[in-house]
């Protein structure tokens, strides 16, 4: 097959952008460019189908292998026009999101926490780059203790408990603010924005997750 190159590159490019919940927080800084890379594939593989459908013109629709490529190219930019970041939205497959809470800060680097149903939670950092980390979360009274914080180098400095305070925003979408402190001798904290909570929905007959 003469295409058979940009056949494997629009695959890869597929799976690439569509398993991008699981790499791009291990990329760091490393994830802006690659992204960026992305883009430019994405207007490179533009160019692609635009060259097929003149050759295909040009021969008098003599070569069917073209309509195959031409397919391809057209449903993947399509698809990823219209869903950039994947069809199918890993997150949710996780579990439920419990508690959502985020705040930009400088520089328009924006966190994102979300507590899940299954004890676990995920912070996404979103500033020149990309960083993740996760861990488990346990909930005694009116406050969420944060472990099993990975990767490892994170377990150190990362919080290691927090509380929800309300709103001083009169604004409807912030539903409170999640205080988040390193230890017990942090009396300043760290504050982000609770767009959904629905803690009150978890078990208390469950099984949480151990502290260490």
């Amino acid at each position: 097959m003469k295409n058979k190159r940009l056949i494997i590159i629009i695959v890869v490019f597929f799976l690439l952008l569509n398993t991008s919940y699981y790499w791009e927080g291990k990329l760091g800084l490393f994830a802006f460019p690659f992204f960026l890379l992305l883009a430019m594939a994405y207007l490179w593989l533009s160019i692609a189908l635009l060259r097929q459908i003149y050759l295909t013109i040009k021969e008098k629709f003599k070569q069917r292998e073209r309509f195959i490529v031409i397919g391809l190219l057209t449903t993947v930019l399509l698809l990823t026009f219209y869903k950039p970041s994947g069809l199918v939205d890993f997150d949710k497959l996780e579990g439920d999101d419990l508690l959502v809470a985020e705040r930009t800060g400088s520089a328009n680097c924006l966190t994102t926490l979300k507590l899940k149903d299954d004890f676990s939670f995920r912070e996404r950092i979103g500033c020149f780059g990309v960083t993740e980390i996760e861990g488990t979360f346990r909930v005694i009274k009116d406050t969420i203790y944060f472990s099993n914080i990975q990767p490892g180098r994170y377990e150190d400095n990362f919080y290691k408990f927090a509380v929800i305070r309300p709103s001083s925003f009169d604004n409807p979408k912030i539903l409170g603010e999640l205080i988040r402190y390193k230890d017990i001798t942090d009396t300043i904290g760290h504050e982000l924005w609770i767009t959904k909570n629905e803690l009150q929905r978890i078990d208390t007959t469950a099984e949480q997750p151990t502290l260490h």
